[in-house]
């Protein structure tokens, strides 16, 4: 019988995922916002539904795995707000659910180490509607048995999303902030912790899924710029950078996330351990393509 992924949310994340699954005889339904996006979904061999707007009972009587991979809003998780019963009703066939979180959901550590049974004590809005979001998706699966996981993301890098661009053009800029840590992902780890989790389902599992190296942010771009053979970003103190307040908000909080679970519970091998040889992967890709 194929197995069938719904996806509320089919971004970056979620793609990655599709793509490992589809060889391997998957279907895959996914939703988004735009009718283009829904396009170059459908060109990728996704069936894609706009939501909202199309209902989705149907896919979801048909999906024997979910995936939730949107964001909260200020009232929790919108999945949740508008499909909470029809999710409910499909407890009795669905043989794993998944909801993407965010490290985030620890708050400021202050460099120090965090794991699973860390406290969550976001300092951030974002951060907080994610402990949110969870508690609900918890609450959720607990009343009617769904096999519920959360995945506590770190900041998410791939094709598309690396620091290359902005070295090439001479806009990056090496912010400095003394005990700054940040704990990073490459999106095809997340695929395969994904996969893996699917593989060998643990309802009410809660995964850390980060690599092996947190480090301050200068160093990234650093690595960026000596693949490269570039000159070093310039140095500038984070008090005096100009910067987004979004931007600003995530030099807030200073962690480094521990991964040990997804490797013993799931016996995933990163591809990518550190940022250095994802940034390496990432640079021979793109020469390559």
């Amino acid at each position: 019988m194929t197995s069938t992924l719904f996806c509320f949310g089919l971004g970056y994340s979620a793609q990655a995922l599709s793509d490992l699954l589809q060889p391997a005889g998957w279907r895959v339904i996914g939703t988004t916002r735009s009718a283009q996006k829904a396009r170059l979904l459908a060109a990728s061999g996704v069936e894609p539904l706009i939501w909202p707007g199309a209902p989705v009972r149907d896919a979801l009587a048909q999906a024997s795995h979910v995936l939730i991979s949107t964001a909260p809003g200020d009232g929790g998780d919108p999945v949740l707000a508008a499909c909470a019963t029809d999710i409910a009703a499909a407890a009795a066939h669905l043989k794993w659910l998944g909801y993407l979180s965010t490290t985030g959901v620890y708050g400021d550590h202050r460099g120090g180490w965090v794991d699973e049974h860390t406290p969550l004590t976001p300092t951030t809005r974002r951060g907080r509607l994610r402990v949110l979001a969870e508690a609900q998706w918890q609450a959720l699966a607990h009343e009617h048995g769904l096999p519920l996981h959360i995945f506590r993301l770190a900041g998410i890098y791939g094709p598309g999303r690396g620091p290359f661009s902005k070295v090439r053009n001479g806009t990056a800029r090496r912010i400095v902030k003394p005990g700054q840590y940040f704990s990073r992902i490459h999106v095809d780890d997340i695929a395969q912790v994904l996969a893996a989790s699917i593989a060998s389902p643990r309802p009410g599992a809660i995964y850390n899924v980060s690599d092996d190296d947190p480090a301050p942010p200068e160093d990234v771009l650093a690595e960026a710029a000596r693949l490269l053979d570039l000159p070093l970003p310039p140095e500038i103190a984070f008090e005096d950078a100009e910067m987004t307040p979004l931007a600003r908000s995530f030099y807030a909080e200073s962690k480094r996330v521990r991964n040990d679970r997804l490797k013993t519970d799931l016996g995933v091998t990163l591809r990518y351990p550190d940022y250095r040889t994802g940034l390496r992967a990432l640079l021979d890709a793109s020469r390559e393509g």
